[in-house]
């Protein structure tokens, strides 16, 4: 890895800080302005491609921007049955969005591509301060051309957010370690009280090594150094205890039920379901666990959780540089590490605490690598739910090692140690590009080969590059940095260019062991895991067929079905969900391109729990006539299938059981009085339709839509969710609208009681 402009003759370490604060180049602005531009143009380009994207989320965001009291608690409909699984800080900038400027795909996903802007400014500021602008424009490249940070920051789940505000922690704690600074502290704790109302306890992983940086490195007493630390504690938990304090709080009767748990606890959500249920496998109610595949996790016993549901892939130290993660994340990620271990020999000599130049350069390292590691460890052993879009954390972490790293070396350039190290870096980074990009052989098979041989090339040149001319040291530099950014670069285009619904989504093409899916790893095209293509083995045309399997096969299955003989969806070939590019739900388009295993966004994967229903005109109709009178227009079993008919119609409908339908919300009874109280209009139930085509491992024909059913009507659970559905059966006639089972729950048969 070279750096790409380094206008300056290499200086010693000592002048680094020093450079780094002295008036700014004629360049660096233009540059600057040039990084941030590029990057916005990158997430926002064709941004309404994905439509509502993760329709879970997005019907969140729709509530919030019809209810007050949905904006705070994070609910899936504006009346207020159920939250989403997670506290609700990453809904918030997408609801003010869509209240002041409507319901759309574009007004739900600027924001998010405006966090990725941000998190580039914030990488770049933080990494010019000590070593300077053109370090900190290679961070900051490095970063926007991350494919997994192409993809989140283009969607609407919570990790983009998240990703921001670990990226202002780390930032507020090297700005507090340069001259003991309380306030830059107390930010530091303040953004991680906001990460937790994120993504709640991921927000805490880095905590540890930067605690310890502050502890031992702070240029001052160590009395002080703990009390600043206890400042910045409390300001943590007040940043993010007040929301936590106020829910667990509020009367129970009066709230929406908190999704993701079984106690409708927000605390036991936190330390169970996203808490250390995610560390060892034991998510209770999950469709995920440890060690079971997917075909045993559908068919397998009630529970959820760790005794039953999809395996997320085998863990260990490799797991970064796995079939399915290492295209989305990878690329940079060992020269990262080699840079690190450079950065910090070359900067050791330096006193401990950072009132130093070179020890604030130091604490820099530490402090950026500190959060790579503990982050990508954790990653690499967790047994629970775990996917592969997760690893944009770790972005900013590998981007800001890359850009310090090479600066520290290209300026030590003229030691043969150094430019042994800056040359083996690259020849490493080519190969391992080579590899990747050997993943995906039939997308631009061309390019590896040209990595691979300019790669190599320009290593061997780099340890002669203090015998150069100023000109051409630094073409060989950019050459270099150019080779080093290639595979990342085609991934992200092939991002970009590529609509991700659904609530699993992967970058890039598809790969050879991966999950497959045209333009990016994973639930695609109606892809099970493992599948390499559309249902029945083939790719959509124009699309690379993926090689990690047989199309549309399950672990442990046929052909074209989903574990336990239930294939995706029944749906139509070529289905939208809302939002996408055939009008569904009053004009609202946008493309989508899968949702989940087996269905994505053509519709129910494995039976709607991972990708919504496409919504037909007729039900939305329905759903929107007499609205006003009713709390719920309708209740459907499991999140993405309300959520679908809910942003069709922009009316409230119940999601019975919450995201996997196995929620004890609502109860039995629960239900029986809304129903006695006409607070709900209909039960949306499976489409016969659907259900054949399900059968049948096929597509239907005419555009019926997929059935509702959550694993068997119950979710992994069964129970409440099941319950439910037989008593709505057996006292309510059904009547398909639109090809979709609706039951009026207002007109009950003459048998109910």
């Amino acid at each position: 890895m070279t750096t790409a402009a380094l206008p300056l003759h290499p200086p010693s370490p000592s002048h680094r800080a020093a450079r780094a604060h002295a008036e700014r180049p004629g360049w660096e602005r233009p540059a600057y302005l040039g990084l941030l531009l590029a990057t916005a143009v990158l997430l926002l380009w064709d941004l309404g491609a994905s439509g509502y994207a993760n329709s879970f989320y997005s019907a969140a965001v729709q509530a919030g921007g019809e209810s007050w009291k949905a904006f705070f608690f994070g609910s899936s409909d504006a009346g207020n049955s159920i939250t989403v699984d997670k506290p609700p800080a990453a809904l918030w900038p997408m609801m003010l969005s869509v209240r002041l400027f409507g319901l759309g795909a574009w007004q739900i996903l600027v924001p998010q591509a405006l966090m990725g802007v941000g998190t580039t400014a914030v990488l770049y500021a933080s990494v010019r301060r000590q070593f300077g602008p053109a370090a900190a424009l290679i961070s900051g490249a490095v970063f926007a051309l991350t494919p997994v940070a192409a993809l989140m920051f283009r969607f609407n789940n919570p990790d983009a957010l998240l990703t921001l505000l670990m990226t202002v922690t780390v930032y507020c704690v090297l700005r507090a370690l340069e001259g003991a600074h309380t306030k830059w502290l107390v930010w530091a704790g303040v953004a991680v009280g906001f990460a937790f109302l994120t993504k709640t306890l991921q927000a805490f992983v880095i905590l540890p090594p930067l605690a310890l940086l502050y502890a031992v490195c702070a240029p001052t007493g160590l009395r002080r150094r703990l009390g600043q630390l206890l400042l910045s504690t409390l300001a943590m938990v007040v940043a993010g205890g007040w929301w936590v304090a106020i829910v667990e709080l509020w009367p129970a009767s009066s709230r929406p039920y908190i999704g993701g748990s079984q106690t409708n606890s927000f605390l036991e959500l936190t330390l169970g379901y996203n808490g250390l249920g995610r560390i060892n496998g034991e998510e209770t109610g999950s469709v995920g666990g440890a060690g079971r595949t997917a075909a045993e996790g559908m068919a397998g016993a009630p529970g959820g959780g760790g005794s039953g549901g999809m395996s997320w892939g085998e863990t260990g130290i490799d797991r970064m540089f796995s079939s399915n993660i290492g295209g989305q994340i990878g690329w940079l990620l060992p020269a990262a590490l080699i840079l690190l271990v450079a950065g910090l020999v070359v900067t050791w000599r330096a006193r401990r605490a950072t009132d130093s130049l070179e020890g604030m350069a130091r604490a820099a390292f530490l402090a950026w690598g500190g959060a790579l590691l503990i982050t990508a460890v954790v990653f690499s052993f967790m047994q629970g739910i775990f996917h592969e879009y997760y690893t944009v954390a770790l972005a900013p972490y590998i981007a800001a090692l890359v850009g310090m790293g090479v600066a520290v070396l290209w300026e030590e350039r003229g030691s043969r140690a150094a430019s042994l190290t800056l040359s083996g870096t690259l020849a490493l980074t080519s190969y391992w590009a080579f590899v990747l990009l050997g993943r995906s052989a039939e997308y631009v098979p061309w390019l590896r080969w040209l990595v691979l041989a300019v790669g190599l090339g320009t290593a061997l040149l780099l340890p002669f590059t203090a015998r150069l001319g100023r000109r051409m040291a630094l073409g060989v530099a950019a050459v270099g940095l150019g080779v080093a950014l290639a595979g990342p670069l085609a991934y992200c285009l092939s991002t970009v260019t590529t609509a991700h619904t659904g609530s699993i989504v992967t970058a890039g093409p598809a790969v050879a062991g991966g999950r497959g899916g045209p333009g990016g790893g994973g639930m695609r095209g109606g892809e099970m895991p493992g599948g390499g293509g559309m249902p029945g083995g083939g790719a959509p045309q124009g699309m690379p067929q993926g090689g990690g399997g047989q199309g549309g096969q399950a672990p442990g299955g046929q052909g074209g079905q989903a574990p336990g003989g239930q294939a995706p969806g029944g749906q139509a070939q070529g289905g939208q969900a809302p939002g996408g590019n055939q009008t569904t739900d009053g004009g609202r388009t946008g493309r989508t391109d899968g949702g989940g295993p087996g269905g994505g966004g053509m519709g129910g994967g494995m039976g709607g729990l991972l990708g919504g229903t496409k919504t037909s005109s007729e039900a939305t109709a329905a759903l929107r006539a007499d609205a006003d009178r009713y709390t719920w227009a309708a209740a459907a079993i499991g999140s993405q299938n309300a959520a679908s008919y809910q942003l069709a119609s922009e009316q409230p409908v119940m999601a019975i059981g919450g995201f996997n339908g196995s929620d004890p919300s609502p109860t039995l009874e629960q239900f029986k009085e809304y129903v006695s109280a006409g607070k709900i209009h209909y039960f949306i139930g499976q489409s016969s339709a659907g259900a054949d085509g399900a059968a049948a491992g096929g597509e239907t024909g005419g555009g019926a839509e997929t059935g509702t059913a959550v694993r068997g009507g119950g979710g992994p659970g069964g129970g409440v969710s099941s319950s439910i559905e037989t008593w709505v059966k057996a006292n309510f006639k059904a009547s398909t609208i639109g090809g979709a089972t609706f039951y009026d729950l207002t007109a009950p048969t003459s048998q109910a009681s």
